[in-house]
Formats: C-alpha cells, sequence, structure tokens
C-alpha cells in the first residue's frame, strides 16, 4: 500500500513539474510574440515615416524644378528686352545703359561695398562739374557679416559727401541725388560759403541688400 501511494506521488510530481515546464513556455512563448510583434510593428511604423518623408521631398524637388523652369524663363525675358527699366539700350555703355539684370544690381548691390558707392558718388559729381571735398563712410564688413545671417532685406548703409559749386548747382545737387540708380535717403545737408561758392556736405543713407542663400538641410527620420 506504501509503495502504491509512493508510485502515485511520484506521477503527481511529474504531471506538476510537466504542467509547470508547459506553462514556462507557453508564457516565454507569448512574452517573445508579444516582444517581437511590438519591434515589428515599431519598424513598420518607422518605415512607413521613411517612405513618407521620401514621397515629401520628392514632391517638393519636382515643385523646385518646375519653379526654376518659370524662373529661369522669366529672367530671361527680364534681362532681353532692348530698353532697360530706365529707359537706356540693354546693349549700350551708357551712364543709363545695360540689361535689367545690371540695372538692379546696380541699384540694390548685394554685398556692403563702400570702395564701389564712393566710386558711384565721385562718377555723379564729376560729370556735373562738382569740385569734390570729401567721400567718407566705412567699408564695415563686419556689419555685413551680421547682415548676412539676417533675411534678405535692404540694409542702410550710411554716407557723406562734400561738394563745391556755385549757388545754382548746390540747389541743383538734392534733384542729381535723388535721381541716382541708387536709392538715396539724405539725412542731414550743411551749407557754408558764400553766394559765389558754396559747400554742401550731406549725410546720407543708401542701401544694400545681401543675397539670399539655399539652405539644403538633410533630415533625421525617428
Amino acid at each position: 500500500m506504501a509503495n502504491q501511494t509512493s508510485a502515485k506521488r511520484i506521477q503527481i510530481n511529474k504531471a506538476n513539474t510537466t504542467m509547470v515546464a508547459v506553462v514556462a513556455i507557453s508564457a516565454f512563448i507569448v512574452a517573445f510574440s508579444f516582444v517581437a510583434s511590438r519591434a515589428l510593428w515599431i519598424r513598420r511604423s518607422y518605415q512607413n515615416r521613411v517612405i513618407a518623408a521620401k514621397e515629401q521631398a520628392a514632391d517638393q524637388l519636382a515643385a523646385n524644378i518646375a519653379a526654376a523652369d518659370e524662373l529661369k524663363t522669366a529672367y530671361q525675358a527680364f534681362v532681353s528686352t532692348p530698353e532697360n527699366v530706365i529707359g537706356g539700350s540693354s546693349s549700350g555703355t551708357g551712364e543709363r545703359d545695360g540689361d535689367n539684370a545690371k540695372i538692379i544690381l546696380d541699384a540694390l548691390p548685394s554685398k556692403y561695398d563702400f570702395p564701389a558707392l564712393a566710386t558711384s558718388m565721385e562718377n555723379i559729381l564729376k560729370n556735373k562739374n562738382y569740385k569734390i571735398e570729401n567721400i567718407s563712410g566705412s567699408d564695415d564688413e563686419i556689419a555685413q557679416a551680421a547682415a548676412e545671417g539676417l533675411d534678405s532685406v535692404p540694409v542702410e548703409m550710411p554716407f557723406e559727401i562734400s561738394a563745391t559749386g556755385d549757388f545754382k548747382s548746390i540747389e541743383d545737387l538734392m534733384s542729381i541725388l535723388q535721381r541716382s540708380i541708387r536709392p538715396i535717403r539724405v539725412q542731414t545737408v550743411e551749407l557754408t560759403g558764400n553766394n559765389s561758392e558754396l559747400t554742401a556736405t550731406v549725410n546720407a543713407v543708401t542701401y544694400y541688400q545681401p543675397e539670399k542663400t539655399l539652405n539644403i538641410k538633410t533630415k533625421v527620420v525617428k
């Protein structure tokens, strides 16, 4: 009788051990399946985001190419007119000549270039027979570098000119400056001298507009 009881106990223990093993293996399989399914779902979601980002980039590239073609056509039409926007010849070499692109760049350059401004003012004054006393300003590379980091908007370039002439020529000086191809805003005018010879000292600002740069970026899809 004792032997039969012992044998039954052994069988029960074996059954319990087997059941525990089966439950443990089942739990492992369920946990592994859950982890694997979650990993596959995360990977699939990531791949979907990558595909969506690539499609968006491709659409943007196609739109940019189309816009570039339109811009090229518009630019060619703009510079190929026989008469420029200020009434000069597009192919000539006179003071008011040059194609429209040259006229625009002369009027609103992309760099803080004081030497070029000084040369322009000198030519204007010499052509009208003024005696040039002074042309001053600053070749401010620091200001230019700071402005290039901002949006592409017009930036002031302060300068001062002093010119001598008779009363009538000094009276005409303001009109001459206003007719310059470059936009000039006169701030102060100081007159010295007498009726036969006057010296005008003009403080004014003109402008330049930093060129627009293309920022090509890479994006990490997370």
